[in-house]
């Protein structure tokens, strides 16, 4: 019954007018009186598409479990028929519970997407690297929808931890409908960097004229195409055609470092001083981030250089954040999420103190990620920050489930049959 009251209603509307639109003028019926003149003709046409426009922003309000919204704009709408949606939505609200582990969410974390495995797996330098971390994107595809079969929802952090009115970090509640599962996906290194070029994988992100994020990907003979390659536009299509997959617009983290610059366009000027398209690659990045985050995605800053944070130098540390500053940060904007390079935390499981954590806190980090493939869930809260553990889906922990070594990943899929052949 979950959204039977709104379809139903909204198929009402659809009948109605398709009853209008249908009726055909009675010959007859001229001279008997006034006709509706042109204007009036057109402002009703107006009103149609304007409801059907509201409408449509009420149930995908709805569909991402924003209810309080969805009945707002409903209910005070002028249209009597975007009202009839109201008592479908509200019984749809009161049948959705608070996510009772708020400090137990999981989390996945993937790499840029291989697409053509023959190149990528082909025995040289870089081919084992690609199979121990890197997912197909016939994998891809296959744990997305298993993800989605199994009742999870993608969750941003912000959804469920945020600071309170006094600023101290706090729980918040996710409203879902029972059985429903919050989950936060991340990816790293979403730069297409220099030594990926050749070997299968999308080149870049752009902007299309529609407005929308896509790949460019260049295949084995030579040609050129734009469209899904990587794991977040394929993820904003699947969402597309399956709203109820994401809570309140939700995406995921997207982890960016700055080296080999943003999105395959070389934008760092410490490291290209000489490309001459720097203004204008800076530009398309930015593009690129500013659509993203309108899409729900959220960044978070890998490092400049994906050094191990946890043990680095402090000085090199510092010099390292203030290139992530003068490069990163004016293209994909500030951040308080910072997934650490290698999973290198800066503590185990202790709470944050000491310079180092200091430090990153006077930076403005309130959000941080470890790496741990071998629990389901781990989170730690303080009044300063929120941390949680992310597993990584990729081929070392394929291995690991397939030996298994403490799997983890048979409640989100099943390893055995996700797995690609190619590998």
């Amino acid at each position: 019954m979950m959204k039977f009251a709104r379809l139903l209603a909204a198929g009402i509307l659809v009948a109605a007018l398709a009853g209008c639109s249908s009726e055909q003028p009675n010959p007859q019926d001229a001279g008997n009186g006034p006709s509706a003149t042109p204007d009036a003709s057109a402002q009703a046409a107006q009103e149609q598409a304007r409801v059907a426009e509201a409408k449509a922003e009420v149930n995908r309000l709805a569909d991402g479990y924003d209810y309080s919204a969805a009945i707002k704009l409903a209910s005070k709408d002028s249209s009597e028929e975007l009202q009839k949606l109201v008592p479908g939505l509200e019984e749809e609200k009161s049948q959705t519970v608070a996510w009772e582990r708020p400090d137990a969410i999981p989390h996945l974390f993937f790499h840029s997407l291989v697409i053509d495995t023959d190149r990528a797996f082909d025995g040289d330098g870089e081919a084992q690297g690609y199979k121990d971390y890197m997912v197909t994107q016939k994998e891809f595809t296959a744990i997305i929808k298993e993800l989605y079969a199994r009742d999870f929802v993608l969750v941003n952090p912000a959804d469920f931890a945020a600071p309170d009115k006094k600023g101290n970090m706090a729980y918040r509640k996710i409203m879902l409908p029972k059985g429903k599962q919050p989950l936060v996906l991340s990816v790293d290194d979403l730069s297409y960097y220099e030594y990926m070029d050749g070997d299968g994988f999308a080149s870049k992100l752009l902007v299309d004229d529609d407005g929308k994020v896509r790949n460019e990907y260049t295949d084995a003979k030579g040609a050129t195409h734009v469209g899904a390659y990587d794991v977040t536009t394929m993820l904003d299509d699947f969402i597309e055609e399956h709203p109820d997959f994401s809570y309140r617009d939700a995406r995921g983290i997207v982890a960016m470092t700055g080296y080999n610059g943003e999105f395959g366009y070389r934008t760092s000027a410490s490291q290209y001083p000489d490309n001459k398209n720097l203004e204008k690659d800076r530009k398309a990045a930015t593009a690129v981030a500013d659509a993203m985050k309108d899409e729900g995605w959220v960044f978070a800053s890998h490092s400049w250089g994906h050094i191990s944070t946890g043990t680095v130098d402090m000085a090199r540390f510092k010099r390292d954040m203030k290139l992530w500053k003068e490069e990163v940060e004016p293209i994909v904007g500030k951040t308080e999420h910072l997934i650490y390079p290698f999973g290198s935390d800066i503590a185990r499981t202790a709470k944050y103190s000491g310079s180092r954590y200091e430090y990153l806190k006077d930076q403005g980090f309130k959000y941080f990620y470890g790496v741990d493939g071998t629990i389901r869930a781990w989170m730690q809260q303080t009044d300063d920050y929120q941390r949680q553990m992310r597993i990584n889906i990729d081929g070392l922990q394929f291995a690991k489930e397939l030996r298994g070594d403490r799997p983890v990943l048979s409640e989100f899929f099943d390893v055995q049959k996700v797995i690609d052949p190619a590998r």
